[in-house]
């Protein structure tokens, strides 16, 4: 995971808001935090962008995330337990895995905390077809681990 920090003026900055969305759309990106500050020197934004190293996303495509790298340890941890709940469904469905749910995905539904079929939604790839036929099921399997884990 690599970070880029981007300083934009309120007042004049429009060049750098556009070199920010050039490089925002050049890349896989895991989270952006901004906020404003100001000071003698005015106002600006500073906003800090992760994203996956230098390779602009279109040149990633097909190629292997290593999830343990992205991830932190415990969205990780969250990240592998849905990956099984997800092959113990495959199996019982005879399906292959990536048919209900991708790594991708279930990446982002890793970092949904709680999970829901609300926020499964909003995940790209996921819509109502897939949350009606898999959400509970999910939603369950998880809860009930980390209940367990608790005890």
């Amino acid at each position: 995971m690599q970070m880029k920090f981007f300083t934009i003026p309120i007042m004049g900055g429009e060049a750098v808001a556009e070199d920010l969305n050039v490089f925002l759309r050049s890349r896989k990106v895991l989270e952006v935090e901004s906020q404003l500050l100001s000071g003698q020197q005015g106002a600006h934004w500073c906003v800090c962008i992760k994203y996956l190293d230098d390779m602009s996303y279109n040149e990633r495509k097909g190629q292997k995330v290593d999830y343990k790298q992205v991830l932190d340890e415990t969205t990780f941890k969250r990240f592998s337990r849905l990956r099984e709940i997800r092959k113990s469904i495959a199996e019982a469905e005879a399906i292959p895995a990536f048919a209900i749910f991708t790594d991708e995905e279930l990446a982002e539904m890793a970092k949904l905390v709680p999970l829901s079929a609300a926020g499964m939604r909003g995940i790209t790839g996921i819509g109502e077809k897939k949350t009606g036929k898999y959400a509970d099921r999910f939603i369950e399997q998880l809860k009930e681990t980390t209940e367990s884990e608790k005890s």
